[in-house]
């Protein structure tokens, strides 16, 4: 249990939870936390003033309402309101826990009110401190947040586990040992904080203050509170939405906020979670039952390397005895050696042991509080942070993966002295592998009539000799730059075939392979000479779109079910060559203004195109267009689209820039320089807007000749 205690503390505070709410993200914060860490937006830059003045530079002045993380993403130690340069900037502390807190921007006003019940100041803004995500709070502050219920009754048993003091519950400070509890308050005083918050007169002279323990048990047998919804507060949960991953109640489904969404009951629901979170904990369990073992199994290759260490000292002392004076002092550098080999392999051992009994005292106390989780009986409160420990639980899992539970080092020191040589060959005296009970085995042949390349993939297969006896234990296939250079490992392993991708389009690449054993590694192969695609053939990539972007045609065409501007990539990355492709208007419909460009795999997807640092992007209406990286417009150009348009994106990474082309026509000047790396196609839309993608396109004649010229 004590394992677990870690899942049980504030991120902010560095104590148990007190009245935790749930933030979107999953995370939870005490109430009272929540409110500590809020900032208040500068009205004068809110989204709703800005609108209301009139001010701007142009008509796309909105774009500035997408709001960016308040957290420093060079990780300064200071926060502010992303997007605006005057925006002032206010220094972050460090809670117990060492996680980042960003404290609120002017001092919160005097109130009578609970911290759940006085008024959160407009504009205001929460950062998750764990995961640094981002959102402003609606007009219901902290009170749109859910109560994680659940977690209150693991912290209370876990606490009546622990058979702590109880402690009162108003000291600021170092809180004392509780004297009594009121019944009616919920609340543990100490006698001063009883004199002075809870005074028997007036409408609390009526209350019942009772013995602490006394209250502990009643507040352990007093029926749960019925989980009630946030936005109707007089209204229980009676069913759950399925796309919301939200319990909701009938008023809820009366308003028609859910009118589209499938909705099933909360008690089959519940079961069902509590059935994945199961299965998924079994899973679990077995590799922590597997990491244990391994454990052993270390320690037990700790102490073999000792006994080895001083077998093997003792022989080799033996030998280096029997020698003249002047192997005496070869024999110093040899022991050396020996003590090196000795401590590196203890080094190793002994950091894995650490590694692995860290992940394993997390591993345990995620099961331990998953476990208590699945004790709780309110349905609404355990779907709340279901789906999240569902996925730590599979992700947890997943980290035990293979090879984790493999040892990096071996027990034997494969090493012996040969004494054989006359006295004039001392000074050559080395160790020498002489272990090996086989020869290695004989070089693989590549299979040409199944080797291949697809695009900017290449395939390769190959083989033991039909005559060879000699077992190989794995093979490891060699390629180079794809420009002469040299070779390095791409795969290594058991498997006679291999597909290597994201390689350099129009490119020669020269490939290898050998095998290898305990006894060492045969020779290479001959070298087979592969050529990739000229250009590139790729579609949009569904793993990478933004869950409201809608693709087909077999995911060439896309379009979005938001008004908002929603991110997808293409499937192909590019870090070497000149490369064209286009994309057709299919539907515009109310001007909007899409985006196309090229972006890196951890662009933000939930904004336009070129709003982040990830991204080089041109966004374009029915009348002019811009180019925009890191929420920087530049050079206006007069020209738009309509529906049956076409934009061109050329993406020349020998000369390291990208221009873009609307119906053949180049649109400005060229629009990046300096552009390096790896890019992927990139394009940001609505849903008033559909285009289709069109690859595998030679680069405009005008476009090479001009560059030939170049």
């Amino acid at each position: 249990m004590e394992e677990m205690e870690e899942e049980l503390k504030c991120p902010v505070c560095g104590s148990f939870y007190r009245e935790p709410i749930i933030l979107p993200c999953s995370h939870n914060l005490c109430q009272a936390c929540a409110r500590n860490i809020l900032v208040q937006t500068p009205e004068s830059e809110s989204p709703q003033s800005r609108r209301a003045s009139g001010s701007g530079v142009s008509d796309y002045d909105y774009l500035d309402l997408d709001k960016m993380s308040l957290y420093s993403e060079a990780d300064s130690g200071y926060g502010s309101y992303g997007g605006f340069a005057s925006a002032p900037t206010t220094p972050c502390q460090k809670s117990p826990n060492g996680v980042r807190v960003f404290p609120p921007a002017m001092p919160p006003p005097a109130t009578h009110l609970s911290p759940a019940l006085a008024p959160v100041p407009r504009n205001s803004c929460i950062t998750c401190p764990q995961c640094h995500r981002s959102l402003i709070l609606d007009d219901r502050g902290l009170r749109g947040f859910p109560k994680n219920r659940v977690l209150e009754g693991v912290i209370d048993r876990y606490q009546q586990s622990k058979a702590a003091a109880l402690k009162c519950q108003l000291c600021e400070k170092a809180p004392k040992e509780a004297t009594v509890m009121c019944e009616q308050c919920d609340v543990f005083y100490c006698d001063p904080c009883r004199l002075r918050c809870h005074p028997p007169r007036g409408p609390l002279a009526k209350h019942r203050l009772v013995p602490p323990a006394q209250g502990r048990v009643s507040r352990r047998l007093s029926p749960r509170k019925v989980s009630t919804c946030t936005d109707h507060e007089l209204e229980n949960h009676s069913m759950y939405c399925v796309q919301c991953k939200m319990p909701v109640c009938y008023q809820c489904l009366e308003e028609g906020k859910h009118s589209s969404h499938e909705v099933k009951a909360l008690g089959a629901m519940w079961k069902l979670h509590k059935s994945q979170l199961s299965q998924a904990l079994n899973g679990l369990s077995d590799r922590a039952k597997e990491a244990k073992e391994f454990l052993v199994q270390l320690r037990n290759m700790v102490q073999q390397i000792q006994e080895n260490s001083v077998e093997f000292e003792a022989c080799l002392v033996a030998q280096c005895d029997a020698l003249i004076d002047a192997l005496n002092r070869r024999k110093a550098q040899l022991l050396a050696r020996v003590n090196k080999e000795h401590e590196h392999k203890l080094k190793v051992v002994r950091d894995q042991i650490s590694h692995c009994t860290v992940k394993l005292r997390q591993t345990t106390g995620l099961m331990e509080y998953c476990l208590e989780v699945i004790k709780e009986n309110d349905p609404s409160g355990f779907l709340q942070i279901s789906d999240a420990l569902i996925r730590r639980v599979h992700l947890t899992e997943d980290q035990w993966g293979k090879g984790t539970l493999t040892p990096r080092m071996t027990t034997d020191f494969d090493l012996s002295l040969d004494n054989s040589p006359l006295l004039q060959s001392i000074h050559q005296l080395d160790f020498v592998q002489v272990k090996a009970s086989s020869p290695v085995p004989a070089t693989p042949i590549l299979q040409l009539e199944e080797c291949c390349t697809h695009n900017n993939s290449a395939t390769l297969s190959w083989k033991q000799p039909p005559l060879s006896t000699v077992p190989a234990d794995g093979y490891i296939l060699e390629l180079d730059d794809g420009n002469g250079g040299q070779f390095r490992e791409v795969y290594v392993g058991k498997e006679t075939m291999c597909t290597v991708d994201g390689l350099h389009f129009n490119s020669t690449y020269n490939a290898r392979v050998k095998a290898f054993n305990k006894t060492g590694v045969s020779p290479y192969s001959k070298t087979l000479v592969l050529q990739t695609s000229e250009v590139a053939w790729f579609a949009f990539d569904p793993g990478s779109a933004h869950s409201d972007i809608i693709l087909s045609n077999d995911n060439l065409t896309v379009t979005c079910s938001s008004y908002d501007d929603r991110v997808v990539l293409g499937k192909t990355g590019f870090s070497k060559g000149v490369h064209y492709w286009e994309l057709t208007v299919d539907r515009y419909d109310n001007h909007p203004d899409p985006a196309f460009g090229v972006a890196r795999m951890d662009v933000m997807k939930d904004v336009m195109l070129g709003k982040d640092d990830k991204a080089w992007a041109m966004y374009v209406d029915n009348n002019r267009s811009w180019f925009m990286h890191n929420n920087s417009h530049t050079n206006r150009t007069e020209g738009g689209i309509t529906k049956g348009a076409t934009i061109g994106v050329l993406l020349d990474l020998n000369r390291k820039n990208l221009t873009f082309f609307i119906n053949d026509e180049q649109q400005g000047p060229i629009a990046f320089d300096n552009v390096e790396g790896l890019f992927f196609p990139a394009v940001s839309l609505n849903r008033n807007v559909q285009v289709t993608l069109h690859t595998g396109l030679a680069v405009p004649d005008f476009y090479s000749s001009r560059a030939s010229i170049a």
